[in-house]
């Protein structure tokens, strides 16, 4: 196993050592977005050392797809290509090919499953009746998937009511990597040796997704970097943001629509507002897309404290949408537009977001600094209003993030982006005590409530400061190794 090649994934690497190691045969489906780093795990973990190794080809016949698998086939096993025409010869030879192994473990990988399943081709009928009356008996076998859709790894394996109900042993998310682990890559895979605040807006740009990580060249300047990946002539991720989607989910009109909606009300949407937006009837197809592009962490979902599930809120959350819809599709042809926009009111007003959004990707890391990584606690963000007794709304306030702890306090969170010592004046001093106070009126909380600044730098020392119970640096977000 190469591990020094492995950047993180220690929890990932604990369940496959864990799945390799048991006497029964294992179905295991790793699911997460696109260039999440699913493939390059299970590829750096077995080191080279799979039995059987296939990955589906996106948009390509059935045919292709059978006559590529037999061709890997006879290379892995050394034997003459047989003709296959179905899914279900071509399942016929895997079980052939395994049962002549002998061996105690034998590792198989399918890659990108959901592309193999193309219209009319009975993939998953084959694929269920190979695991369901022969693959589940044999111990030795542990098969590994692995898929990019979402939407089909949840409704056909995960969550599957038909024939791989139950059948699955383990599902693994692959999440992007934390501010620490970019940190990590880009040092130890890039050498790459930026400071913090420009790693921190690196990670506002493309999040911790390793494919566009790797793009990155040692020795460019940083804004340059970021013209070269979309904005300069042939920018390797111009038009990623279509192929991921295309990529994801089968219909991905409808969840890029979503996400342009939600990228224009960046304090979130209930459903049925982001329904009256799109001007779409009641039904699952929604439902359906708010829960998949929740679960590969493109939006978050939230109900703030004293509003029920209906009043649920959906927030895009996901930092390269957010980038992309912002600057790079209404692109001006200016190669060197994120160097000359650097530094200008629009892109410090599209930081300030995107570092909240950063904030909400690292709560286990503020709890930490916190010391309350034990404690239960439910996050949130808020949005109250209180009204007179005709129902006029009189008042109304926003909080960034609570953290409604079991200990009877919540810590009411300020998140300021800044590039030097943050100063709370007067007038803001007295802004944060009247929203704290609102917050209180509304809630009716009894809860002490403790001012909490998450900033980049810090405070400035001053008459109001004192009022902060704490302080969160955007250093402290950078933490991997977590109590």
């Amino acid at each position: 196993m190469a591990k020094d090649n492995i950047i993180g994934r220690e929890h990932e690497i604990k369940l496959l050592d864990d799945l390799i190691a048991s006497d029964k045969a294992e179905f295991v489906a790793l699911y997460g977005r696109r260039r999440v780093g699913k493939t390059y795990l299970l590829q750096q973990y077995f080191d080279g050392k799979m039995d059987f190794y296939y990955t589906g080809m996106f948009q390509t016949e059935k045919n292709v797809q059978i006559d590529r698998f037999a061709t890997l086939l006879s290379q892995f096993s050394d034997k003459p290509k047989k003709k296959i025409k179905t899914w279900f010869e071509a399942f016929d030879v895997l079980r052939e090919y395994i049962s002549m192994l002998d061996k105690k473990k034998v590792i198989v990988f399918l890659d990108e499953l959901p592309w193999m399943d193309t219209p009319k081709s009975n993939f998953l009928a084959a694929f269920s009746e190979f695991w369901n009356t022969w693959g589940c008996q044999r111990p030795e076998l542990k098969l590994f998937i692995c898929g990019s859709s979402t939407t089909w790894i949840m409704s056909n394996i995960i969550g599957d009511r038909g024939g791989l109900y139950g059948r699955m042993t383990r599902a693994i998310y692959i999440a992007p990597f934390n501010l620490g682990e970019t940190e990590q890559f880009l040092i130890k895979m890039k050498g790459i040796r930026w400071n913090r605040h420009q790693i921190l807006e690196l990670y506002m740009i493309l999040g911790g997704i390793p494919y566009y990580l790797d793009l990155l060249k040692k020795g460019v300047p940083f804004t340059q970097c970021i013209d070269g990946l979309f904005f300069n002539r042939g920018a390797a991720l111009r038009n990623e943001f279509d192929f991921l989607y295309r990529s994801l989910y089968g219909n991905s009109t409808l969840y890029k629509q979503v996400i342009e909606i939600l990228s224009k009300r960046l304090t979130g949407l209930t459903r049925s507002e982001i329904a009256k937006a799109l001007k779409l009837k009641s039904g699952g197809a929604l439902s359906e897309a708010l829960e998949n592009l929740s679960n590969c962490d493109f939006i978050r979902r939230y109900t703030s404290i004293g509003k029920s599930t209906k009043d649920t809120i959906y927030q895009l959350t996901d930092l390269f949408s957010l980038f992309h819809l912002k600057f790079v599709k209404s692109y001006n042809n200016d190669e060197n537009f994120w160097t000359r926009l650097h530094g200008q009111s629009v892109q410090t007003t599209w930081a300030g977001y995107a570092f909240e959004q950063v904030c909400l990707h690292h709560i286990p890391q503020i709890k930490a600094k916190l010391g309350i990584s034990g404690v239960l606690s439910n996050v949130c963000s808020w949005i109250g209003s209180q009204k007179d007794s005709s129902g006029k709304i009189i008042q109304s306030g926003q909080i960034d993030l609570l953290i409604d702890r079991n200990d009877e306090v919540i810590n009411v969170c300020e998140i300021k982006y800044y590039k030097s010592k943050f100063n709370i004046d007067d007038e803001y001093a007295e802004y944060l005590r009247e929203r704290m106070a609102l917050f209180q009126r509304v809630t009716k909380t009894g809860k002490a409530l403790w001012l909490t600044i998450i900033t980049t730098y810090g405070l400035t020392e001053s008459a109001n400061s004192g009022e902060v119970q704490n302080v969160v640096l955007s250093d402290d977000l950078f933490v991997i190794n977590l109590p």
